[in-house]
């Protein structure tokens, strides 16, 4: 649904607060879904503006990138041994957790009513889609995968820019992608402009089915002499590649693999294993070279005033107003199910009488 640039600031959540944090994420999720459903908990978690809005709320730094791990982390733990009765899941996390996403989705398998491999399969093209088909210098190392027990998904991912030292996070709402490689994100929220390689942008059709033939028709010693070619090149300044990012040794494996298992489409040459962003890059160079196909270059802040931050602004965490939003809205959760209870009964008791 968008994309949301954050500046890096250290420290964690302490754990008086994230203790905090898990309590009343949960309780304003199954709040939510109680009133409007599960999916709706999803379209508002792939909006940018409303997760970074959920944040503050919860006590964590207005703009700091560490919002986003740390609520998916709070959010995870709250939902934990509760997802069956809420209808949320959720899976995956920060660095090495995030490769154990696939085997969390399958272990719901039990709870949910679809095959888990479609959720399997919508977790990695995201990852795939945001680190190769969309290089704008951002090297992904979060990654949370949320569904619904009907199959509904959303994530929510960042990277990170080493060199700006600012993070960007990635969100994605399953039921506004109709194609995995053709603007899968609704939105883009971020301060400026930046040189990427967008393949998945609507302007990039021409440049994906000719990547896709160049993997496929053209035998892999072609193109890793075209490769060696560009490396004696002087490429035009308005794309960000430059020749030093090309080693045809390295990519040698990439490209004979994509000859190999001869995909039908860019979408399904992103999704083999060992097509990274160096081999998409490199057919992408190709592609222009060989063909002149060019690929496309193409405010929640008042929200922290409820709880305050944990670095104090705008004000430290007032621990008593926290408490009480808990409370409040665990108390109104608990009704809302009482209520639902008593009127299904009502319903289940005319029923009986007619």
């Amino acid at each position: 649904m968008g994309i949301a640039n954050l500046p890096l600031h250290g420290g964690k959540a302490p754990p008086w607060l994230f203790e905090r944090m898990t309590r009343l994420s949960r309780e304003i999720t199954a709040y939510i879904v109680g009133e409007y459903g599960a999916e709706e908990m999803l379209v508002r978690l792939s909006d940018p503006h409303w997760f970074q809005a959920f944040g503050c709320v919860l006590g964590f730094d207005w703009h700091s990138s560490g919002v986003t791990t740390t609520l998916c982390g709070a959010l995870k733990e709250g939902l934990r041994g509760q997802e069956n009765d809420v209808g949320l899941f959720v899976a995956g996390g920060k660095g090495r957790t995030s490769r154990q996403t696939p085997a969390q989705i399958e272990s719901f398998e039990h709870a949910i009513s679809v095959d888990p491999a479609h959720l399997v399969y919508a977790s990695r093209m995201a990852a795939k889609v945001d680190t190769s088909g969309l290089q704008d210098g951002y090297q992904l190392y979060h990654h949370t995968f949320i569904f619904t027990k009907n199959g509904s998904w959303a994530v929510v991912q960042q990277g990170m820019n080493e060199s700006t030292r600012y993070a960007r996070r990635y969100h994605w709402l399953g039921e506004s992608v109709a194609d995995f490689v053709c603007d899968p994100h609704a939105a883009v929220c971020c301060e400026g402009k930046s040189k990427v390689l967008n393949l998945v942008n609507g302007e990039s059709a021409a440049a994906r089915t000719t990547i896709t033939a160049i993997a496929t028709e053209e035998k892999p010693e072609k193109s890793l002499n075209q490769l060696k070619r560009i490396k004696t090149l002087s490429l035009p300044s308005r794309h960000h590649i430059t020749p030093q990012d090309i080693n045809p040794g390295r990519l040698s494996k990439g490209i004979l693999l994509a000859y190999e298992r001869q995909p039908k489409d860019f979408e399904e040459l992103l999704s083999l294993e060992g097509i990274g962003p160096k081999s998409i890059r490199a057919l992408a160079l190709i592609s222009e070279l060989i063909h002149g196909v060019s690929s496309s270059l193409s405010d929640p802040v008042r929200y922290s005033f409820a709880h305050g931050g944990k670095d104090g602004h705008p004000f430290p965490v007032d621990r008593q107003t926290y408490d009480k939003s808990i409370e409040v809205l665990s108390q109104a959760v608990r009704k809302a199910r009482i209520d639902s209870a008593e009127k299904s009964k009502a319903l289940h008791r005319l029923d009986v009488m007619r």
